[in-house]
């Protein structure tokens, strides 16, 4: 029973090295916020035409939700830009 209780093998030799951690995922956001953007404009338009069947089951707001999740993409776009510059100039840093 080699390693057991009694054995002569020090601790450190059972027990296996740490691998190192791998680095941490940065990708580009900017394409992220776009497709946000994209995908609630796209959502809008595809309930546009569906507006009547909408407001006869009283889901007209979904409309709303749409327009407002496409212009909130704007302030985020712009925070995802500023990310990516700081991200690049950490980069180049190193």
């Amino acid at each position: 029973m080699a390693g057991g209780p009694g054995s002569s093998v020090a601790y450190s030799e059972q027990v296996p090295k740490q691998q190192p951690r791998p680095e941490p995922l940065d990708p580009p956001m900017v394409p992220f916020a776009l497709a946000g953007i994209v995908a609630w404009a796209v959502a809008g338009v595809v309930l546009l035409l569906f507006r009547d069947r909408l407001a006869a089951s009283g889901n007209e707001d979904w409309l709303w939700i749409c327009l407002a999740g496409f212009l909130w993409g704007f302030p985020g776009l712009a925070v995802m830009m500023r990310h990516d510059a700081h991200r690049r100039r950490r980069r180049a840093a190193n």
